[in-house]
């Protein structure tokens, strides 16, 4: 199966998950964790996703799924989630996604599925996420702990004054070949945040032979 590897932006986008028990806990928490505005539907809830409903966090229907609800043109949804324990109602939610041109996961049954959830390594901003296109879900949280594992905790760290160095980088030097090395040089290097810094220097030492092209009147 060829799969279209993409980082997603859900911010303030409506998504729609169909169950509230622990098979769509996770799932709510990963569309949170990327600020989709949730709308969760089922007739009963976790005791985590309670919480978040009565905090504002999520907006619960408490009841049992309806034709239309995916498909409603009141809030059209952006993605679907359908995560309860009745195959048939799951798969009813994904046709009726798939009718509206809305792209669905179906928890743990792969044919009724348009993305997939990956296994994530964070660090801050840096994300790396690994899919079995539903092969082996096992085998994803594997590797997932293997790089965890190896990777350091500051990363995140490093990876923020390693963004704020590239900036100050694309702002003193024209895009050319020239640049594009520095870049990937310093992407190998220890980068920190005062002004210091020995990557700093090397950046601004690069600048002088590479500046911007002024502007000619």
């Amino acid at each position: 199966m060829d799969l279209f590897p993409i980082f997603l932006k859900l911010t303030g986008r409506p998504c729609l998950v169909i169950g509230a028990g622990n098979l769509a806990e996770s799932k709510i928490e990963s569309l949170r964790a990327a600020h989709g505005n949730v709308t969760v539907i089922a007739p009963h809830a976790s005791p985590r996703i309670l919480d978040l409903a009565a905090s504002g966090e999520i907006t619960w229907h408490q009841r049992e799924f309806a034709a239309g609800d995916v498909s409603t043109t009141l809030r059209p949804y952006f993605l679907v989630v359908t995560a309860t324990d009745v195959p048939t109602v799951n798969r009813a939610v994904y046709l009726e996604a798939t009718a509206a041109d809305i792209i669905c996961n179906a928890v743990d049954d792969p044919p009724f599925c348009d993305f997939y959830f990956p296994s994530v390594v964070r660090r801050g901003d840096l994300q790396i996420a690994i899919s079995t296109a539903g092969a082996s879900p096992a085998l994803a949280q594997r590797l997932r702990k293997e790089i965890n594992a190896q990777l350091p905790l500051d990363t995140g760290d490093w990876l923020t004054d390693l963004g704020n160095l590239r900036r100050e980088v694309t702002q003193m030097e024209p895009l050319n070949e020239s640049r594009k090395l520095l870049l990937h040089q310093l992407a190998t290097r220890e980068v920190c945040g005062f002004d210091q810094c020995p990557s700093r220097t090397l950046a601004r030492e690069h600048a002088k032979t590479n500046p911007m092209p002024t502007e000619s009147k």
